[in-house]
């Protein structure tokens, strides 16, 4: 369907294109309330309208806190027209979080859900930025804030200053150094991912996309961009919860992406689930290992959905390599299912030897490299990071470990950096052990992911204790939980006597990892 439309050079040009070419077409469904082509630009225009009559333009940041939610679309597009960037906050991160990621990247206004209000409170007095705090409902109607807003605004057309190099989308991946970083992707960043993203397989006319994954990841905000791309409907679902994906499905959505973990959820909720999913006509998944078992059993309950595993980073716009529906069902290779696939157009791929700096030999294990026109601009306001991550002529150090075999299939098998992925979110083993470590009663820590069948990787601990001191793993657990998302905080601690180390004194967490990796296909 893109032929229909002319190339997009900003994320609003496809539609402002279907708002003028089809605009009593549906747009947008979310829990009860549905928005043509033409009503939702007007929402987009007149919350771009909003931005500017507070004062915000080229080079700003606004704050976004809720769960999957409208305004953070319209927010992200109305952004897009006036050259400033959304910044889409975690809202499942704790008080302390929410204050890092707005003061980090500056926001002047922050929008937040009536849930996560509460969480906003606790910190106002620090969000040293924030002139503003406007909060919206999940329903919409009289009472919101954000409604009121965006209808008291005059709509505002596209700065013609902003350029496809402007920042539209600030997305907060977990930090190596224990901190969060913001990513900053630009709108040409974000078009050029659309466009590749879909090599290989095609919207057709009739189809729905239902976008589940939560839009602060980017496999929810990137995927959300190819219903308005090509001019078909989009259902978003607050959240990815069993009747809700149902509800998507019932009302029409064919097309989805979704964390490997959903799918394990389904299968285990009896037939009339499983039927209604047999209705999707492409399931996409990634953002987390996909077990083998799981694969088959979904592929033998769904043999007329075609499956489509990506691979990719935040810092590439979501996805760099994908296994087509053909390759799932390739008896002469039956190998590549447990393959990343193939990389999109437009994506080059290195396995280089982390520690020579120069590119291995087919099926030989090296860090994955990329170079891509989707590759973010930087951190944002971490220009030292950024320097790490992307070498001089334009190459990412994934951090990954992976190989390539002679027909340039992707294996992904371990990871550099100190990273878990528990059910499509990433988690830095740093960050937890620094709260950790500041347990009174800890010595030393070590964390680590192993293996969990629902979502891929769970956290652990391993610590020592204090002399004299004790500690109990339920304290632990309860002590992370105070400064940390539940998601990050380990599910089992284990207290040890001493952690293992090499000769110069580092921690082996291979070691600590190898027992629960030993029968699986790939370390990660």
């Amino acid at each position: 369907m893109t032929s229909l439309a002319p190339d997009a050079r900003l994320i609003n040009d496809r539609l402002a294109h279907w708002a003028a070419t089809t605009p009593d077409g549906e747009a947008l469904t979310y829990l009860d309330r549905t928005w043509t082509w033409a009503q939702w630009d007007e929402r987009v225009h007149r919350a771009a309208g909003a931005l500017r009559g507070a004062g915000i333009g080229r080079g700003d940041i606004v704050a976004f806190l809720d769960k999957n939610h409208p305004a953070c679309l319209e927010l992200t597009y109305a952004c897009g027209l006036i050259g400033a960037a959304l910044a889409i906050v975690n809202w499942r991160s704790a008080g302390d979080e929410v204050q890092y990621a707005v003061n980090d990247c500056g926001a002047r206004i922050l929008v937040v859900g009536t849930e996560l209000v509460p969480v906003v409170a606790a910190v106002r007095d620090r969000l040293g930025t924030v002139e503003r705090v406007v909060e919206v409902t999940p329903g919409g109607g009289g009472d919101d804030e954000y409604e009121a807003w965006i209808a008291a605004a005059q709509p505002v057309g596209p700065d013609p200053e902003v350029t496809p190099e402007d920042v539209v989308l600030v997305m907060y991946s977990s930090g190596t150094t224990g901190r969060p970083k913001g990513v900053m992707l630009s709108q040409a960043n974000m078009v050029a991912h659309t466009v590749h993203s879909q090599d290989g397989w095609e919207i057709e006319a009739g189809d729905k996309i239902m976008v589940a994954m939560p839009l602060f990841h980017v496999g929810g905000s990137s995927w959300f961009q190819v219903g308005p791309h090509d001019g078909v409907p989009s259902v978003l679902t607050r959240d990815p919860d069993g009747a809700s994906l149902a509800g998507a499905i019932l009302a029409g959505a064919n097309r989805t992406f979704l964390v490997p973990a959903v799918l394990a959820q389904v299968l285990q909720s009896g037939a009339d689930a499983i039927g209604v999913f047999g209705r999707l006509k492409t399931y996409c998944y990634g953002a987390a290992p996909m077990p083998a078992p799981l694969l088959r059993a979904a592929m033998q309950a769904w043999p007329d959905t075609e499956f489509l595993q990506v691979y990719g980073l935040t810092e590439v716009g979501g996805v760099a390599t994908h296994l087509l529906p053909a390759d799932h069902h390739d008896p002469e290779h039956p190998e590549r299912v447990l393959s990343a696939g193939q990389p999109l157009p437009h994506v080059e791929l290195r396995i280089v030897d982390p520690a020579t700096l120069t590119d291995v030999s087919d099926d030989e294990h090296g860090e994955i490299w990329m170079r891509t026109p989707q590759l973010m601009k930087g951190y944002l306001g971490k220009p030292e990071a950024t320097a790490q991550a992307i070498t001089t002529d334009g190459w990412f150090r994934t951090g990954d470990v992976g190989r390539l075999d002679a027909h340039g299939y992707l294996y992904v098998e371990d990871r550099l950096k100190d990273m878990i992925i528990s059910g499509g979110e990433n988690i830095y083993s740093p960050e937890v052990e620094r709260v950790l470590a500041e347990h009174p009663a800890v010595a030393e820590v070590a964390v680590i992911g192993i293996p969990d069948d629902t979502w891929g990787e769970s956290v652990k601990a391993v610590v020592s204790l204090q002399p004299g001191s004790t500690a109990t793993e339920a304290e632990l657990i309860a002590w992370c939980r105070e400064s940390l998302a539940k998601f990050k905080c380990p599910r089992t601690i284990d207290i040890v006597e001493a952690l293992p180390r090499n000769p110069t004194g580092k921690i082996l967490k291979r070691d600590l990892r190898a027992p629960h990796w030993a029968a699986r296909d790939r370390a990660v």
